[in-house]
């Protein structure tokens, strides 16, 4: 499956942006999605994760409450919709996507398929 992320930009703190992920070649529902990102300088980190059928999600404590990860199986189309963002929100946003994971999962090794990552920056 080929992952192609957008949605990304420059947004004041407080503002809000909606992330898609669409993906092509097998359909999407065969995979667990989950966003990750990385600030620079830092590492890879968690985000949020959605089950193949959108009924199981999870949220790194960070952004529980804030974002929002779904899913368009009939689209072939993840999203995250991100709200009252902060500067420490800034980073690059990756979708990926797990043939093997059984629910979620917030580890990026389980992820065997990665899209090109958006820049959000977050100003203050």
């Amino acid at each position: 499956v080929q992952l192609q992320a957008c949605g990304g930009g420059l947004v004041q703190a407080g503002g809000s942006l909606r992330l898609s992920c669409a993906a092509s070649g097998r359909t999407s529902s065969s995979y667990v999605m989950g966003w990750f990102r990385q600030a620079p300088g830092e590492e890879r980190e968690f985000v949020a994760a959605i089950s193949r059928n959108g009924g199981n999600t999870y949220y790194a404590d960070s952004v529980k409450g804030r974002f929002t990860i779904s899913r368009d199986n009939a689209k072939n189309t993840l999203y995250l919709q991100m709200n009252s963002l902060k500067p420490e929100d800034t980073a690059v946003y990756s979708c990926g996507a797990g043939a093997s994971i059984g629910y979620v999962s917030t580890r990026s090794s389980r992820y065997d398929y990665w899209g090109q990552g958006t820049l959000v920056t977050v100003s203050s």
